[in-house]
Parts: structure tokens; C-alpha cells; sequence
């Protein structure tokens, strides 16, 4: 096994992945394997990840989906982006037997690519497609009230949207499931700390630095969440925390079959998403969530640490113009841009958030998420104290 030494560097790294001290809260057993990699373990022994037992868990959810949308036009909703998780997920659920509605939020930065893979995939497969478009002057108020606050989460309320979407259009077809492409095995579980979104956040941030008002943004709302969770009972199902996934086999495939195309790197299937990985996180907070991406692949056997440490360590894909275009777009002048770039960085912990709300209500969000109602990552990350020794 690789130690410190081999990947050249003086900081604890942990002995089975790539994160090092730098990750917010983390903690290194004797073995010097972190919480993170213990956390996933655990995840997967619960779901039975890529094993008979989660197959056969994941087909009885199957059965119930269909169950439950017996007569109507769709059984299940699926999130899209063009990227390869969603995409690969319509093609599974028509192999199930399923009748989904695919649903895309759109902030109006979406890359040609993208949109392009969206349309060839849903066509070849004949799935109706429900899109939600927020208007491109408010989706540009939000994103540069976030940019003026100096906090990470630039790209929070796209994250949000396209579950408020999902679950209003859920409500609107009467279908009871939501199925989403996430893999903790491909993609691993972004540390507590990082990345942190509600809809009391977004609005106290739009509060103070937006110009114009919110309309056309589908917000949610505390009593929205709840709603949709408790009263409407939407279920949450990620397909590959049950069962065996390959992210590179399911990009071939899609080559392959759809002429659909890689859009350069993990979550650059949009302008925004590109820019908030590529320069504002590393740049700005000296933050780079690729590790997320490189730790499963070690943890998986796909990549040696050694090799995903060095690449780590390698500036990210950069898209050409990109800065530019994030510029125009919010209407910064170059000045304006560096002096905001260049301050000091802000914590979402200083602005209004639900966090001390899902705090208290931690023993419904563990029922909720056993139930499938709430994601568990959100009952993991949301609802549990952050340690006393945070790290900001």
C-alpha cells in the first residue's frame, strides 16, 4: 500500500483513498483509513451495493413501482442533464419495464453537448421529457447573489431546483417515485461541510445581494420539502446504491448506442456547474472536489493512489473562455471580478439556513430516509451537529 511518502507529501492522507487533512471533519482511525471510506462501507453493507442481496432489494422496489403507477401514464420521474448517470439511467428503467418522465431543470447554462444528449437519448428511446426553465436574468440575479457573498455554494440553487421540480412534477402526475443517478461507490459522498443548500440559505442570500425579484426560480420551501415528503410521499430511489454500476461501461454504451458524447470531465455538462469545479472552488477556496471522484476510484481498484493523487494535484480541465463568458453573463467588470475573487471567503454557516432545523428533527429525518422519503445522504450530512472543531 502507498504511504505519505509515495504520493510525495507531508500532509495525513488516508491509507485506502486519497482525502487528507484538508477535508473538512475528517478523522483517521489506527489504520489511518478516515470516517469517509468507514461511512461508505456502511452504506454499502446496508443497501447490499452490487451484490445479489441489493439486486434483490432493488427489484422488489422495482415490483412496487409498478404497482403504484398501474393506470396511470407514468410510474416513475428521473432527473436529466445529459451527463452520463441520468442518461444511462433512462436507458435502465426502459429495460425494467418502467414508464418514466424524464424532467430537466434548466438554468440556462447548459452546454450544445448536453442539451444535444438529452434530445438523442429521449428520442431514441421514446420518453416524454418535462422541462423547467427559470428566467435567464433571475437565473443570473441568484447565481451573482451567491458570487457577491463570497460563500462555495455558487451552484446551490440549481441543486435545489431540480429537486423541487422533480417532486412538483411528481405531484402533478400523481406518480409516487423519483429515481436519482447517484453512486456512492463511483462518485463517493461529499464531505459534511462541503456543498451545504436549502431554500432559507438561497433566499437569505438572495435577500441581501439579489436585484430582481424571485418568480420564475421554484423554490423550496421548508413546508414545501415536508409536503412532498410527509404528505405527498414522494420516494427517492438511487438505482445504484442497490446495484452493480459502471460509469465508464455505461459511457461506451451510450456512445455506442445514442451517438451521445463526453462533455470533458465530471459535472462540466454545464457552464455553471464547469465554472464552480474548474475556477471558482479551486481558485477562490482552494477547494477541488474532484477527490471526491478520484477517492471512489481508488476505493473501487480502478486507479492506483498513487496515480489519483498526482492527478489531483494537476490543475483542473479548464474550458476555454469560460471565464469570460461567466463575466458577460453575471455583467462583472473585469475589476469587479478579481476584487471579488481575491476576498476572503465566507462560510455558509453566516448566512440563515434550515441546518438547526434538521438538527432537531433528526428522528423523523431517520424514519423519513429508512422510508426512502428523504435521500440518507441528506440525513447524514443535514442532520447531525457539526463537530465542535470545524474547520471552515
Amino acid at each position: 500500500m502507498s504511504t505519505e511518502t509515495d504520493l510525495k507529501t507531508d500532509l495525513k492522507v488516508c491509507s485506502k483513498c486519497i482525502y487528507d487533512e484538508r477535508v473538512s471533519y475528517i478523522t483517521f482511525d489506527d489504520k489511518g483509513v478516515c470516517k469517509y471510506c468507514h461511512q461508505l462501507e456502511s452504506l454499502k453493507e446496508e443497501y447490499g451495493t452490487g451484490t445479489k442481496k441489493g439486486e434483490e432489494k432493488f427489484f422488489q422496489i422495482i415490483e412496487e413501482i409498478k404497482k403504484a403507477g398501474k393506470g396511470k401514464k407514468y410510474d416513475c420521474i428521473i432527473g436529466v442533464s445529459g451527463g452520463t448517470d441520468s442518461s444511462y439511467m433512462l436507458y435502465l428503467t426502459k429495460k425494467w419495464g418502467l414508464r418514466p418522465l424524464a424532467v430537466h431543470y434548466d438554468n440556462t447554462w447548459n452546454s450544445a453537448i448536453a442539451t444535444e444528449n438529452i434530445r438523442k437519448v429521449l428520442t431514441a428511446l421514446d420518453i416524454d421529457l418535462y422541462t423547467h426553465v427559470t428566467d435567464n436574468k433571475e437565473a443570473d440575479d441568484i447565481f451573482r447573489s451567491f458570487f457577491y457573498a463570497d460563500v462555495a455554494e455558487i451552484e446551490a440553487s440549481t441543486d435545489l431546483a431540480l429537486a423541487e421540480v422533480m417532486y412538483r412534477v411528481a405531484w402533478k402526475y400523481k406518480v409516487k417515485y423519483v429515481l436519482e443517478g447517484h453512486s456512492f461507490m463511483e462518485e463517493g459522498i461529499t464531505p459534511v461541510g462541503r456543498n451545504y443548500f436549502d431554500g432559507k440559505y438561497i433566499k437569505s442570500i438572495h435577500n441581501k445581494f439579489g436585484k430582481l425579484p424571485m418568480k420564475s426560480y421554484p423554490l423550496m420551501t421548508f413546508s414545501r420539502f415536508l409536503f412532498s415528503t410527509m404528505f405527498a410521499k414522494i420516494q427517492k430511489i438511487r438505482p445504484f446504491w442497490y446495484i452493480d454500476y459502471n460509469k465508464e461501461d455505461a459511457k461506451k454504451f451510450l456512445q455506442k448506442e445514442y451517438n451521445w458524447k463526453y462533455y470533458g470531465g465530471h459535472h462540466l455538462e454545464n457552464r455553471m456547474t464547469a465554472f464552480f469545479h474548474s475556477v471558482y472552488l479551486p481558485q477562490k477556496f482552494h477547494t477541488d472536489m474532484r477527490n471526491n471522484t478520484l477517492a471512489a476510484m481508488v476505493r473501487n481498484g480502478k486507479m492506483s493512489r498513487v496515480d489519483a493523487w498526482n492527478e489531483y494535484n494537476e490543475p483542473p480541465h479548464l474550458e476555454k473562455d469560460l471565464v469570460e463568458y461567466f463575466k458577460k453573463r453575471l455583467e462583472l467588470s473585469d475589476e469587479e471580478y478579481e476584487e471579488i475573487m481575491n476576498r476572503e471567503p465566507k462560510s455558509w454557516r453566516e448566512y440563515p439556513t434550515y441546518k438547526k432545523r434538521f438538527e432537531l428533527l433528526r428522528p423523523l429525518f431517520k424514519v423519513l430516509a429508512k422510508a426512502n422519503l428523504v435521500p440518507m445522504s441528506f440525513y447524514l450530512k443535514y442532520c447531525f451537529p457539526m463537530p465542535k472543531d470545524e474547520k471552515k
